[in-house]
């Protein structure tokens, strides 16, 4: 269960996140309140999180997936140019996750 929560933490803070931009600094209602619920809810389901993964283990995989999909996000949605170095970047990010996930035995509580 833990992973569940981990996954909706990490889906609710790029949805806050990605609400950042269109908010225009907090002085645009909607995406403003999206950012507040989004965030809520991310900080929320991590906390649910660490019931049964150890926070360090689950901050390094919601940081880090968190990072990967906010780069995507901003290169589709935003038209941001992602460079060579920035994609090399985001592949050791999502490399790391998945070792820590996948091989790492810090991840069993």
């Amino acid at each position: 269960m833990g992973w569940l929560y981990l996954a909706a933490a990490i889906v609710s803070e790029v949805v806050g996140t990605s609400a950042l931009t269109p908010s225009q600094g907090f002085t645009r209602p909607v995406p403003t309140i999206i950012v507040l619920v989004s965030y809520g809810a991310a900080f929320y389901l991590l906390a649910q999180t660490l019931h049964t993964i150890p926070v360090a283990v689950a901050y390094a995989v919601w940081s880090g997936a968190g990072v990967a999909l906010i780069a995507l996000i901003a290169w589709a949605l935003f038209g941001q140019r992602l460079d060579a170095f920035a994609l090399l970047g985001i592949a050791m990010i999502v490399a790391g996750v998945l070792v820590i996930h996948m091989l790492s035995n810090a991840s069993a509580h």
